[in-house]
């Protein structure tokens, strides 16, 4: 289990100077959509769950939907987050061409932030982060799903911060990336962040 300072600590994911954490080149601007809670959600989880474990098996030692589709009633990007816990994420030869020969495609690599690896799935659309065992990462997805589940007013600041920041990325030429988009509401999430390590105890 990661140290309370370990998850309380905002690792930011920018790679070093001379790093390119895309392995297909860099994405590119779109059109940010956030639309409203879909009951089909958690199904669409349950698909992308199966397709993973079939392919890994008890390589996968931890899996979670997260992220906003994770919780009902809150708008959200219409991709399903899932977390992906396995033995070793810098291992890549272990579990990338597995996934690769069950659909999923290799997109991001990042060692510097947790040993962070990222696959992506055409249908439903998901983005499957793999992460090593007690990635701070994963612990804080956990509590942050948690707390939107049981805080509605976060919630309801959490959704209109959404909106906003897709409005602002739509009126750029071309719209913006999901790391603008990302950037943009940093600001009132690592906010609702402090509250909740502060409500845990793990900061004074």
């Amino acid at each position: 289990m990661p140290t309370p300072e370990e998850i309380t600590r905002h690792h930011f994911d920018d790679p070093p100077a001379g790093s390119d954490p895309w392995v297909h080149g860099p994405a590119q601007p779109y059109e940010i959509q956030v639309v409203e809670y879909d009951a089909r959600w958690p199904a669409d989880f349950e698909r992308v769950a199966a397709r993973v474990r079939g392919a890994l098996g008890d390589r996968v030692l931890e899996l979670h939907h997260v992220g906003s589709t994770s919780v009902p009633g809150l708008p959200a990007k219409p991709v399903i987050d899932v977390d992906l816990v396995v033995a070793d994420s810098a291992d890549e030869a272990a579990y990338i061409p597995d996934l690769v020969a069950a659909g999923f495609v290799h997109t991001v690599r990042e060692p510097w932030w947790h040993e962070h690896r990222l696959v992506k799935y055409d249908d439903p659309v998901a983005y499957v982060h793999i992460f090593g065992p007690d990635c701070p990462e994963v612990v804080r997805h956990r509590m942050f799903h948690d707390w939107m589940l049981e805080h509605e007013d976060d919630r309801q600041r959490y959704a209109a911060a959404k909106r906003t920041a897709a409005a602002e990325m739509n009126a750029r030429p071309g719209g913006g990336t999901g790391m603008d988009y990302n950037a943009h509401k940093e600001p009132v999430v690592l906010d609702i962040y402090d509250r909740m390590f502060r409500a845990h105890g793990l900061i004074p």
